[in-house]
C-alpha cells in the first residue's frame, strides 16, 4: 500500500541504540538488533495485520509503520496512547485504539510537515515519528531528530522495524 508521507524503506535509519537492543540481550546495536526485535513481535504484531491495513488505509500511511510502532511500544500489545497527553479510545488492542493511535501519528508527521517544509517527504515521517514520541516542538533539526526522544533512538529505532516490517508481509 502506497502513503502519502514518504517511502519507508527510503528513510535512513542508525537503528536501535544498545541500550534499546538490551531489551532482549542483545550484544548488537544498529539496524539488525532493531530487526531482530521485530523479528522476536513478528507473530504477536501480526495478530493485528487486519485492523492495521485496515487503519493504514483509512490514514494513507504504510501499514509497516504501524506495526513498527506497536513492536516499540509494547513489543506486540497494540500501539501505545500516551495518558498524559491523550484520553485512550477503545480498549487497548481495539481498532479504535490503534485508529486513535495513527491519528496522533498523522498530526505529528503534519506538525513537521510545517516545521520542516524543506525536509523530503521520508525525512518528514522520520520527523514525525520521533514528535508522535516526544512532540514537535522537541525535533530540533534532522541532525539532532532523536536527541529528545525515548532512549535517544526512538525514530531510528521505529524505521529501521519498519523497513523489515515491510520485507516481512506488511
Amino acid at each position: 500500500m502506497a502513503s502519502i508521507y514518504g517511502n519507508i524503506l527510503k528513510v535512513e535509519t542508525t537503528g536501535a541504540s544498545q541500550q534499546t537492543a538490551n531489551q532482549d540481550g542483545l550484544r548488537m546495536a544498529g539496524v539488525s538488533a532493531s530487526h531482530e526485535l521485530a523479528r522476536a513481535d513478528l507473530n504477536r504484531v501480526s495478530q493485528y495485520k487486519r485492523i492495521i491495513t485496515k487503519v493504514a488505509r483509512a490514514h494513507q500511511i504504510d501499514p509497516a509503520v504501524i506495526a513498527a510502532i506497536i513492536s516499540r511500544e509494547t513489543r506486540g500489545g497494540s500501539e501505545h496512547v500516551d495518558k498524559r497527553r491523550h484520553t485512550p479510545e477503545g480498549g487497548w488492542d481495539s481498532e479504535q485504539h490503534l485508529n486513535q493511535g495513527t491519528e496522533i501519528l498523522v498530526s505529528s508527521i503534519k506538525q513537521i510537515q510545517v516545521k520542516f517544509a524543506s525536509w523530503s517527504k521520508e525525512q518528514q515521517l522520520k520527523g514525525g515519528l520521533a514528535a508522535y514520541n516526544m512532540g514537535a516542538s522537541n525535533v530540533p533539526s534532522y541532525q539532532g531528530i532523536d536527541s529528545n526522544t525515548h532512549m535517544k533512538d526512538y525514530s531510528n529505532d521505529v524505521v529501521a522495524r519498519a523497513q523489515f516490517y515491510k520485507r516481512n508481509g506488511f
